[in-house]
């Protein structure tokens, strides 16, 4: 796996501000507090194929699509895998992780050559320490985006079930 970190200067601060002004989950949030998330971020970029993480790593750090699809892939069974999701510019993966530590669920690949910003673990208990009120905010929002999940997936796991008689 060879990802490429990106030292943020200056001016990507605000390129990444307003990229995560269009993102539902930082609704929120406004100006000098998406700085504040901005700057706990890191810019990374993936080549075709390459691998973010695979399933069974350790979580620590919440991926938000900058360019490029992700393609989200999950163990079925020993030895076959299917792909669950492909994930746009705006969506993100890996918020589970920042909030149980619990193993990653699937695995993350780039589909063509993709960027990104993480958000660690670290930067994330940063803010929630330094910024309780930013942290409130970003914790409902995560809170609020897991539930979407998990309804979708309810809903989806329905239409496979056998009717009740």
């Amino acid at each position: 796996m060879k990802k490429t970190e990106v030292k943020q200067a200056s001016h990507m601060t605000e390129t990444f501000v307003d990229f995560l002004v269009e993102l539902p989950l930082f609704d929120a949030l406004k100006g000098k507090e998406l700085e504040i998330i901005a700057n706990h971020m890191i810019f990374f970029e993936l080549e075709k194929g390459e691998v973010l993480f695979d399933e069974g790593d350790k979580g620590d750090c919440i991926y938000f699509v900058l360019e490029g699809i992700i393609d989200v892939i999950k163990e079925s069974s020993p030895g076959n895998s299917v792909a669950i999701a492909s994930l746009p510019r705006g969506r993100s993966i890996g918020e589970m992780s920042i909030i149980d530590n619990y193993p990653r669920s699937a695995t993350a690949k780039a589909g063509p050559q993709s960027s990104f910003l993480a958000l660690t673990q670290e930067s994330f208990d940063v803010i929630i320490d330094g910024y309780p009120e930013i942290g409130t905010k970003l914790l409902k929002a995560i809170s609020r985006l897991l539930s979407q999940n998990l309804r979708k997936t309810s809903s989806l796991l329905a239409d496979y079930m056998l009717p009740i008689t």
